[in-house]
């Protein structure tokens, strides 16, 4: 087990540094000036040359490159160019923000997820199980950001105006982040509806598979009742493969929320990233790629224990 850990870590210390490559080139490669957007149009050639040597992006990409990882690596993630606060300083809010967007989406989507799987693989061809399927097919053709736009206008436009449709979150003094929880149904409904029907999907086809399996056969000509084989036998020996869409569930939320967040004006990391994308602020864009890119690798390294420690078979094949 410490042996396959430390594979993995490994593999996924491997993954982020290629990453890391890929978000530093390409950021680089974005269109605009970035001196010349800070100054203005009216700055002249040398105002514009002098920001640059200031800013350091004037040097060859590779030295800019290792200055960049050496940085990083001591969690100095730099200044933003557009507003020269610390880049830490500047994402750490919404950070917080979208990470409980992310887990309150999280609470609603798994358990909802584990019952309607259930329920579809035990009654195939039901009515659950047709209303899965055809969900999948409508979800599969929309992508998030209509979705998002589909919920505002049913539920906070003139059809049902129950909710605000933009979750411009308080932060003053004494303004606590669950008082606004309203802020947070809309956002969370958005990424529940556009994530549901396929993991679910995932969920009805493993439980399928146990459910035909030679063990639950013989444990249902015993005479244990249906409830307490799906739940009690056929959930438990499927719950690593499960554990697995869990992770799949959390890493697809924490790049759902890049467009669901600008949707709602949600002031989370995804709407971050799209400003400074738009302003061309490197030194953001890049801090919050690694990050995200970071939270992924890491909840599927956590997944992947989890489910090697669930799955015994699994481990006697990895000794």
């Amino acid at each position: 087990m410490i042996s396959y850990v430390l594979r993995r870590l490994g593999y996924a210390i491997v993954m982020l540094a290629a990453i890391s490559v890929i978000v530093f080139f390409f950021t680089q490669a974005l269109p605009g000036n970035v001196a010349r957007q800070i100054l203005g149009q009216n700055a002249t050639p040398a105002e514009v040359s002098r920001l640059r040597a200031l800013l350091g992006i004037n040097k060859p990409l590779i030295t800019q490159y290792a200055e960049w990882i050496r940085h990083l690596v001591t969690l100095n993630l730099g200044t933003s160019l557009t507003s020269g606060t610390s880049v830490t300083h500047l994402i750490a809010d919404r950070a917080v923000n979208s990470a409980v967007l992310v887990g309150i989406t999280a609470v609603v989507l798994i358990p909802s997820v584990l019952i309607l799987g259930v329920l579809a693989a035990r009654h195939p061809g039901g009515v659950v199980d047709s209303i899965v399927s055809g969900a999948v097919l409508f979800v599969l053709a929309l992508p998030e950001f209509i979705i998002a736009i589909l919920i505002v206008v049913v539920l906070a436009t003139n059809v049902f105006h129950v909710l605000p449709p933009t979750s411009v979150i308080s932060t003053g003094a004494g303004v606590s982040l669950w008082s606004q929880w309203n802020l947070f149904v809309l956002p969370v409904l958005a990424l529940v509806v556009g994530s549901l029907p396929y993991l679910t999907e995932s969920v009805k086809t493993v439980m399928r598979e146990e459910l035909g399996s030679e063990h639950i056969t013989w444990a249902r000509l015993t005479g244990i009742p249906e409830v307490r084989l799906l739940w009690r036998h056929a959930l438990p020996n499927a719950i690593g493969p499960t554990l697995q869409v869990a992770g799949t569930t959390l890493v697809y939320l924490t790049g759902g929320i890049v467009a669901v967040e600008n949707v709602f004006a949600f002031p989370g990391i995804g709407a971050a990233l799209t400003a400074a994308v738009a302003n061309r602020d490197i030194p953001v864009v890049q801090a919050i790629a690694m990050l995200l890119a970071a939270v992924a690798l890491v909840v599927y390294l956590v997944a992947d224990v989890l489910h090697l420690l669930l799955s015994p078979r699994l481990r006697t094949a990895g000794q």
